[in-house]
This record gives structure tokens, C-alpha cells and sequence, in this order.
């Protein structure tokens, strides 16, 4: 988890960078840039390893993912058939308003 969260400061780092140093100064070199980012994401990964309500809560968390009920795939399919053909259904239902609603409208003012 803190590998993760590591990359994904490293990489959101590295852009935010050089976004913002390309956009007020010339932009410095590649190495720069992702030598500062993964210099800081270490130490921010490193930071939180070893502060201990952060690494109490990552364990509180996993035991509670460990704990979850997840669903079968065949589940999943049958729901997501649902969700389409309701999904469909209102559409349908919307359109047919819309329709009556702009007949309506042009009737009164013609």
C-alpha cells in the first residue's frame, strides 16, 4: 500500500513539476525533475511508514478489506444487466416526454 501511494506521489509530483516550472521558466532537464520527485516521495513514504497512526490505520484498514464480502461475478454481470436495461428504460421514458413536451409547446405557440 505505501509502495502505491508511493508511485502515485512520485508520478503526480513529477508532473505537477513540470507543469509548473515548464510554465514560468524554462523547463530544466528530465533527470532534475525526476530525481527531486522521487527524492521527495521517498522521504514522504518513509514519513508516513513510520508514523504510527498512519501505519495503525493502513493495518485497521486491510483487516477490514479482509473482512468484506465481495461479489461473485455472476453477481456483478446480473447487476450490471440492471443497471443497462434500466438505464435504457428511463431513457426511453424521458425521450417520450420530451416529445409530448416540444408537441405541446407547439400547439400553443404555433
Amino acid at each position: 500500500m505505501y509502495l502505491c501511494g508511493g508511485l502515485l506521489f512520485f508520478y503526480l509530483l513529477q508532473w505537477t513539476m513540470d507543469w509548473i516550472w515548464g510554465y514560468f521558466v524554462r523547463a530544466p532537464s528530465e533527470f532534475y525533475i525526476t530525481a527531486i520527485s522521487a527524492v521527495a516521495a521517498l522521504t514522504v513514504g518513509v514519513m508516513m511508514y513510520r508514523n504510527e497512526r498512519v501505519y495503525t490505520l493502513a493495518n485497521e484498514v486491510s483487516a477490514e478489506l479482509k473482512k468484506v464480502a465481495w461479489p461473485s461475478a455472476k453477481d456483478v454481470r446480473a447487476a450490471t444487466i440492471v443497471v443497462v436495461i434500466m438505464t435504457i428504460i428511463s431513457a426511453a421514458i424521458l425521450g417520450l416526454f420530451d416529445a409530448v413536451w416540444s408537441k405541446v409547446t407547439q400547439v400553443i405557440y404555433g
